[in-house]
């Protein structure tokens, strides 16, 4: 008799489970696609920066606007700046990005 009640027992904890689960899978299909978004580069810089380079340095998505791009830019340079002891290759590459995608001439730098 005890085996009975046991293998209901297992069995209600099974169905629970299992209703648990397919209420879980229709929840997590109802949510929206995130996009892709690669958290590296592949490979090196190029010669000369693009714009999607540069933001893909400043961790932006293409069309930002000025003030995204000036606070992108400020958030990097306090994390990476020289002074701080950050790269000074990462902190160049970085006002360059800022400088390109704001119009500004960028300034070539020797690496």
């Amino acid at each position: 008799m005890s085996k009975a009640i046991f293998a209901g027992l297992v069995a209600a904890g099974a169905a629970v489970a299992g209703r648990y689960a397919v209420h879980a899978w229709k929840r997590i299909q109802s949510l929206p696609a995130r996009p892709r978004i690669p958290r590296h580069m592949a490979g090196g810089f190029e010669p000369e920066m693009t714009r999607e380079e540069a933001f893909q340095i400043l961790g932006l998505r293409k069309g930002a606007s000025l003030d995204s791009i000036r606070s992108a830019h400020r958030r990097l340079m306090l994390l990476n700046h020289p002074d701080s002891g950050g790269s000074t290759v990462i902190a160049s590459k970085v006002n360059e990005a800022k400088d390109l995608l704001l119009g500004k001439r960028p300034t070539r730098t020797r690496l």
